[in-house]
């Protein structure tokens, strides 16, 4: 079975994309997603997050939620704002913002390629999650949200990327947040060919982001197949989940940063000593961005410090080497008490986007004690990871820009 195959997408139609197209499902708030979606009766957040639509207090993963997202998608496809494509294809995918440019391909890739772990993790999945994914996939009968996986620099690939997306594009839109999302459709047979030949000659490809999509993707496969009454061997279009690869050497990874809630009992003079045991603590006046592997800013107490993580804090291992393990296995852990960051309350994630300023605003407001600004993981130690068969720890990498909800989505029929 191909690795990629090309789809008939569901997508905005002529004119419409700027109503429809949305911000990820889960880079928001409730109440951000009511925000943004006032006003805006074809926004695809009606679909992403249904829950807008609902009561305030619904229970997110009440059947009800799902139903409605059914609902919405019905209700845009009868009004013709979104419509879908009578031919499959590829689409190239070009993002512009937060000083990258980055021009990949929406595909649908192959499951058994994920489960064969041709398609490459490098997470955990949270139960609750992806059961949620599940439940999303299979009441609508389509993959809305896609899977962002990044490929391995291919100059063949990259120059018909490149000659597929000159001139105008089919849809451009520009975001909110400064990003600009360009479409155009690819559906000459013989480009179409070459991409999926292309493609099988990779090495192995790499989820950057979107486990639970992937992961929810080969339960759905798994559901469907059981209720298929066509038992034949011809390709089924559950057997493939809705992605955009990317060439690793254009993905820009952002840090995702730590607030915790408390000290674990220990005074800001205490946990200062604490650290000193593993890294050089150095007074910054400046909010800390770090600029180089082992060094992180700590926001405690209206101060920065610059720590810097001593030799025997470094290993060989790609897990343990991490910033993200480093600061786990030699902060969060012994001295915070935070042993698990998937369950653990008093921690919470900040993508990089949101800058210094909002770990300030976190400490600041009391809502939490201190705050870690890390340096971003590299694409290249991501793959390492997901080569070994290993794990990185939860929130380890944050990409930017993100994709739109939205532009092209993947009916299973």
């Amino acid at each position: 079975m191909a690795l990629i195959r090309p789809f008939k997408g569901l997508r905005p139609s002529p004119g419409k994309a700027g109503e429809v197209v949305a911000p990820p499902y889960d880079v928001m708030s409730y109440q951000e997603a009511v925000d943004l979606a006032e006003d805006k009766p074809n926004s695809f957040l009606h679909i992403s997050r249904p829950e807008i639509d609902l009561p305030p207090g619904t229970d997110p993963y009440s059947s009800r939620v799902y139903e409605k997202a059914k609902s919405n998608l019905r209700a845009l496809l009868d009004e013709r704002i979104l419509s879908r494509d009578d031919v499959a294809c590829f689409y190239v995918y070009r993002l512009t913002g937060h000083g990258v440019c980055q021009t990949g391909l929406v595909v649908t890739a192959s499951v058994d390629a994920y489960d064969k772990n041709f398609i490459r993790k490098h997470e955990f999945t949270r139960p609750v999650k992806e059961d949620d994914r599940v439940r999303q996939i299979d009441a609508l009968c389509a993959q809305t949200g896609p899977v962002l996986i990044a490929y391995p620099s291919s100059t063949l690939i990259d120059s018909i990327i490149a000659s597929e997306s000159v001139g105008k594009p089919e849809m451009e839109v520009l975001a909110a947040d400064g990003v600009r999302h360009e479409v155009w459709v690819v559906s000459s047979a013989e480009k179409l060919a070459q991409l999926v030949a292309l493609f099988d000659d990779l090495p192995a490809v790499y989820i950057a982001d979107g486990h639970h999509r992937s992961a929810a993707a080969s339960r759905v496969k798994k559901l469907m197949a059981e209720r298929d009454s066509d038992q034949s061997n011809d390709v089924k279009s559950y057997d493939y989940f809705l992605a955009v690869a990317f060439p690793q050497d254009q993905m820009q990874i952002l840090a995702y940063n730590r607030v915790v809630t408390d000290l674990n009992g220990l005074s800001p003079d205490d946990f200062l000593e604490c650290l000193q045991k593993d890294f050089d603590v150095r007074p910054s006046d400046e909010p800390v961005t770090p600029e180089k592997k082992g060094e992180m800013g700590l926001y405690l107490n209206g101060h920065w410090y610059i720590l810097t993580a001593s030799t025997n804090s470094i290993s060989d291992d790609p897990v343990e080497n991490l910033d993200v393990s480093i600061l786990s296995n030699r902060v969060l852990a012994p001295v915070l008490g935070i042993h698990d960051l998937r369950k653990d309350r008093r921690i919470d994630f900040v993508g990089g986007i949101r800058g210094t300023q909002e770990l300030m605003k976190r400490v600041d407001s009391k809502e939490m004690a201190c705050a870690f600004s890390l340096f971003p993981t590299k694409i290249e130690e991501l793959m390492r990871v997901a080569d070994e068969g290993q794990v990185m720890p939860p929130k380890s990498t944050w990409f930017e820009p993100k994709l739109a909800d939205g532009l092209v989505s993947h009916i299973l029929d």
